[in-house]
């Protein structure tokens, strides 16, 4: 059996190093449940000392986890009713009253930690200590994000078929608002993209600092049309960040995707909404971002091929410039998952 805190042989040991969220934090509760992580399937659980994500494989027969009980602040495999700690460790075998489990019996359980609302999984851990862990802002780390406003709402999990490259280059895009996001965040009347920089952070992110854009209705809250200022911000191979404010005195708002590859054509998404709206409600928020990603996911799976293409084959313009400086940064950093 996989060591605890190991990657599969078949994950990339770069990506397995990765912080990955996989699931809602409120969400993970004593009920054991499944999720998917780079191909490795997943159970997750809550112990008296927080999340809990352990390999859905019983190491006695194979037998799923996800399908067990927590008792006593032990995970209870539905099968033989071996009972698995928070650490992996088997603590007690049923059949065999008094006899003291060995290492060799635990079950193999992955670091987790809860940051952003959500539960996040690294398959390894780094061969350096501290070079993919922490609120660091590092490209395998979790973003820092305490200067965005309180207000946090979380929209999903969204399952696309799709890699989560494409999904995260789509957050990306702006020349695709005139036309998918018709009446909403674009006008086809006016599908012309401004000219725009793009620059980057220290560690090579991409970031675009402003992008001015006329939208029909920019935000849940909006009554008209209004002038609006993006920002744009890679904050991981796989995570970004929009900031957006139109009108002087109007709300900001914030928006965040997290993207967890279940696999290399299919991944789970989070949109996050950090706002200073004080009027409008969670529900009139979260239905209209809802709205906007129905609009993008027929488009987003339609895409061939479902991997990112970051060595080239399709074409580009000048509208394009932050797709090719994200492509040019997925390549530099030697990711794989999801591109091709």
């Amino acid at each position: 059996m996989t060591p605890a805190g190991t990657a599969v042989a078949a994950t990339p040991s770069r990506e397995a190093q990765a912080w990955w969220p996989v699931a809602l934090a409120a969400d993970v509760t004593r009920q054991p449940a499944p999720a998917t992580l780079l191909g490795q399937e997943l159970v997750l659980w809550r112990s008296e000392s927080g999340a809990v994500a352990m390999a859905d494989q019983c190491p006695h027969r194979g037998a799923r986890l996800s399908l067990g009980q927590v008792h006593n602040d032990t995970l209870q495999c539905p099968y033989h009713g071996w009972r698995f700690g928070s650490g992996g460790e088997c603590v007690s075998i049923p059949a065999v009253p008094g006899f003291t489990p060995p290492a060799s019996h635990s079950a193999c359980r992955y670091d987790t930690q809860e940051a952003h609302g959500l539960v996040w999984v690294r398959l390894t851990r780094p061969a350096t200590p501290g070079t993919s862990a922490g609120a660091t802002g590092n490209a395998l780390g979790l973003p820092g994000l305490d200067h965005l406003p309180a207000r946090r709402l979380i929209y999903g999990p969204f399952d696309v078929a799709t890699s989560a490259p494409r999904a995260v280059e789509n957050f990306l895009d702006t020349s695709h608002f005139a036309f998918v996001h018709q009446g909403w965040l674009g006008d086809a009347a006016h599908p012309e993209v401004p000219h725009y920089e793009v620059t980057h952070t220290a560690d090579g992110r991409p970031v675009i600092e402003d992008y001015r854009a006329w939208q029909p209705r920019a935000a849940a809250s909006a009554a008209g049309g209004d002038w609006v200022h993006y920002r744009y911000e890679v904050l991981s191979p796989y995570a970004a960040l929009l900031s957006k404010h139109g009108q002087a005195g109007g709300p900001q708002d914030h928006y965040t995707i997290w993207a967890c590859p279940s696999g290399p054509e299919h991944c789970r998404l989070w949109f996050a909404q950090y706002t200073t709206d004080t009027e409008s409600t969670d529900d009139a928020l979260r239905d209209f971002q809802i709205a906007i990603f129905a609009q993008d996911q027929p488009v987003l799976e339609s895409q061939r091929p479902r991997r990112l293409p970051i060595s080239g084959g399709e074409a580009m313009s000048a509208a394009d410039r932050l797709s090719v400086a994200y492509r040019r940064y997925l390549k530099a950093s030697g990711i794989t998952v999801g591109v091709c």
